[in-house]
């Protein structure tokens, strides 16, 4: 069994906040205006984020 990479890994909200520095709030406002990465809801309530597309996201805010 292989582990998935960073790109392919689904990050529960608590990870996001570590990752970005950002509140639950704050997320959800940017994704709301399109300027976050989607969540995806793989079950139930759960929502996850694509690791790598958070991780894309920092760098670009980096370097903006």
């Amino acid at each position: 069994m292989t582990m998935p990479n960073e790109a392919d890994r689904l990050i529960p909200l608590a990870e996001v906040k570590e990752l970005t520095g950002l509140g639950k709030t704050m997320i959800y406002r940017l994704i709301k205006a399109g300027e976050f990465p989607q969540q995806f809801k793989p079950g139930g309530y759960a929502s996850r984020w694509n690791e790598g597309e958070v991780r894309a996201w920092r760098e670009a805010q980096r370097a903006a």
